[in-house]
């Protein structure tokens, strides 16, 4: 087992900790990150090729600003996360077929990377999408989410 000074939210005595950035260098940074949610046949009816429509409203639409809403308020969600200001938060949502397929995109100019931020808004939307849709199925699944890709830091992937 790895001892508690090899994690970077661990300090030597193994409390946690906020990682030190202050002397890296600022460096454009962006991540996508991407959630996928089920739509059984009751939602999908209201799939109109653009936009699902409940009694609720627009999801897609909901689900985009929550996304984007997410994303900005990550800081305060999950501890030990930055704060940082975001230059840019894109969510887009398509259906493919019995699936919405949620993409967060995030960027900034920064010491630390926004990985966390594209994960959160991807996430929240999809839990917006079922939030707006219960009420017509609960047996909509969020079945995955991950990191797509990531730049601007130590270890770019994707």
């Amino acid at each position: 087992m790895a001892n508690a000074s090899s994690f970077t939210h661990l300090d030597e005595t193994g409390k946690p900790q906020m990682v030190d950035v202050g002397e890296k260098n600022a460096t454009v940074r962006t991540a996508e990150a991407e959630s996928r949610i089920y739509l059984p046949p009751a939602v999908l009816q209201q799939f109109d090729g653009t936009e699902l429509t409940t009694k609720k409203g627009a999801v897609f639409q909901t689900a985009v600003i929550a996304g984007i809403m997410a994303a900005k308020k990550t800081p305060d969600l999950i501890p030990l996360c930055h704060t940082l200001v975001l230059e840019n938060c894109k969510v887009h949502i398509a259906v493919e077929g019995s699936e919405a397929v949620i993409r967060c995109t995030v960027k900034t100019t920064g010491k630390t990377g926004v990985e966390m931020e594209a994960l959160t808004g991807a996430s929240v939307a999809a839990l917006t999408v079922y939030d707006m849709c219960k009420a017509l199925s609960h047996d909509m699944e969020i079945v995955h989410t991950r990191l797509i890709s990531k730049t601007g830091g130590k270890h770019d992937i994707g």
